[in-house]
């Protein structure tokens, strides 16, 4: 006979029947969480066993208890302690997700180098690639401006042995760097040069919105300095050259891993490592 009153009331779960389970999500760096009682969202910065940090897109921190009351990509989560990571014995991989080469020495510079357009991509290929390129033994170097590219050429001209690879902001259709870049690979020294580019306006863009705790880069409109423009829709001081360098400290603190890179540019500083080290 069937069991009109179904089965055990009393057997091992009978507490969840029907009650929709929610995920546990450990408080693990750099993930972004919101929390529902207030709207808050930012990435967590600090978690211990029973609380964790979160800091929004506009800098401010704020402590919680661990557990229920946040909100995962709109879904209900439970926040637990993350799990202790474990020690191992196999390879461990750079900031670029190259294999790590385990006490290895920098290599004598090679005559090749790469170029980028100022100190901020230059700070932010060594942060990711740095160990690749000092076992390479490629140099990094900045223009300050693709501008300046043609009279390098002319003092220091690129050869077979000593090739170029260059980066380059807002490499998009008709733009300014686009004509600069067409000429110039026109030119005497096109044949041992790479010259490759990101459609953003600044490198600061190639950080995603996801490393930024933001759902997009705010859009500046014409006629506002791009960084100042950024600075002051975060809320950050912008009145000086000085705000400018500890705002962009902010942003590159928000990258570990390639993985908080935008692919245009990964792709294309791959390319120019590749190039000069063939």
């Amino acid at each position: 006979m069937d069991d009109r009153y179904g089965a055990d009331v009393l057997a091992p779960g009978w507490r969840d029947v029907g009650r929709k389970l929610v995920k546990k999500v450990p408080a693990e760096l750099d993930l972004v969480i919101e929390v529902a009682a207030d709207g808050f969202c930012g990435a967590i910065t600090k978690s211990t066993h029973a609380e964790v940090e979160l800091e929004d897109w506009k800098g401010r921190k704020r402590l919680f208890p661990l557990g229920h009351g946040f909100l995962l990509d709109g879904e209900i989560v439970e926040l637990v302690p993350p799990a202790p990571k474990a020690q191992t014995t196999g390879k461990t991989r750079t900031a670029s997700g190259s294999f790590a080469v385990a006490d290895a020495r920098a290599r004598t510079a090679r005559p090749s180098r790469i170029l980028v357009e100022g100190r901020h991509d230059a700070e932010l290929v060594e942060k990711v690639w740095g160990a690749d390129l000092r076992i390479e033994g490629v140099v990094v170097e900045y223009l300050q401006g693709v501008d300046n590219l043609a009279e390098l050429l002319e003092t220091e001209p690129p050869t077979a042995e000593r090739r170029y690879g260059v980066l380059v902001d807002h490499l998009v259709p008709g733009s300014k760097e686009t004509r600069i870049v067409e000429k110039l690979l026109r030119g005497p020294h096109g044949k041992h040069m790479k010259i490759v580019g990101h459609p953003y306006i600044d490198v600061w863009q190639a950080v995603t919105p996801q490393a930024m705790g933001i759902k997009a880069w705010p859009v500046i409109p014409r006629g506002v300095e791009w960084k100042a423009g950024i600075c002051q829709a975060f809320r950050w001081p912008h009145e000086d050259q000085a705000d400018i360098a500890r705002a962009w400290q902010r942003i590159l603190s928000r990258v570990t891993t390639f993985r908080d890179l935008e692919p245009a540019l990964i792709g294309r500083v791959e390319e120019l490592i590749d190039f000069v080290t063939e």
